[in-house]
């Protein structure tokens, strides 16, 4: 059902923003189609509708204080089917640590390495999620999506996706009409105690590495190639480099090497434990977030002549 002037601070991971113009939730694909023509009609032409976004898990954007003007769409769409023993055909809005368990419940192997991963499955494609030499394209089969406007289906293939660093298609303007409503995921039959070791394993490395007791939406930026790192400084940093999955400087490295370690801006903290998260201590705006990512960006480029990006998404 549609809603209207709905606060989004309590459905993201940071706890921070005002409020959705127009709101509505799914379960199926009926309740977007209904959902999405009744804002439609709403207006007089496609030109006088105000923008669209999908709310996953919330883990991974960056809500401005002042809400936003368009509709927001929270995607419910969680399922789990097996295809074919090994291939699992997963909802987009289905949490990832959902799918974690169902794969150790039915002992299928691949997804190991994202323990602890947050968020859903469908922002975990749009951005390429990884870590621990993972990421999400490694074990995908195929992604279908739905055209929001005319409610086409798309069905493409893992290298069809595009997928790049922490990116993919649903980055880019070819797919920007479109929303990711499931994909399948190739697995491999493993041993079930060997496949929750491993996952725990990156579970409790996380709980140790992060800051997880304060709110926060993850690494605000992308790790740097270490190729884009200016020769001058090669020398300096390749003690640090690692491979994510391909070498990089790890910007939690650079940022405790800048001594950014605990700088605040009104309610949100560089954070000691890990300073490529930047957590709500104390009921932070979102424009707090944006001058400590100012900060961060305009220090490190005088410094180092490295340009950071960010990873997460402002709404």
């Amino acid at each position: 059902m549609l809603q209207k002037n709905v606060p989004l601070k309590n459905l993201n991971n940071y706890k921070i923003g005002g409020s959705a113009s127009y709101f509505f939730e799914i379960k199926n694909m009926e309740d977007l189609k209904s959902g999405l023509l009744g804002f439609y009609s709403l207006f007089h032409s496609e030109k006088d509708r105000p923008p669209v976004f999908i709310l996953g898990g919330g883990t991974n954007i960056l809500v401005d204080d002042k809400g936003f003007q368009g509709l927001v769409i929270r995607n419910l769409l969680s399922y789990i089917e097996s295809a074919n023993g090994e291939d699992l055909i997963v909802g987009s809005g289905t949490d990832f640590s959902e799918l974690l368990k169902f794969c150790i419940e039915n002992s299928l192997s691949g997804l190991e390495w994202a323990g602890g991963l947050p968020g859903s499955v469908g922002g975990a494609i749009r951005g390429n999620a990884g870590a621990y030499k993972g990421e999400i394209k490694d074990n995908l089969k195929s992604v279908t999506s739905i055209n929001l406007k005319n409610f086409d289906y798309k069905n493409r293939s893992n290298i069809e996706c595009n997928f790049g660093y922490r990116t993919s298609v649903f980055k880019t303007d070819e797919a920007k009409n479109e929303f990711i409503t499931e994909a399948i995921f190739s697995l491999k039959k493993g041993s079930k105690e060997e496949i929750s070791r491993l996952i725990q394993e990156k579970i409790d490395h996380r709980k140790a590495r992060h800051p997880l007791e304060y709110p926060n939406i993850g690494s605000i930026f992308k790790n740097i190639p270490f190729g884009l790192v200016p020769d001058k400084f090669k020398d300096e940093f390749k003690q640090y480099i690692k491979e994510d999955p391909f070498p990089v400087l790890p910007v939690a490295k650079l940022f405790s090497i800048a001594g950014f370690k605990g700088k605040r801006v009104g309610g949100v903290v560089i954070s000691e434990k890990h300073p490529n998260y930047f957590v709500n201590v104390d009921n932070g705006s979102s424009e707090d977030v944006r001058n400590l990512v100012e900060f961060a960006k305009k220090e490190i480029k005088d410094r180092y002549d490295i340009s950071l990006e960010e990873e997460i998404y402002y709404l």
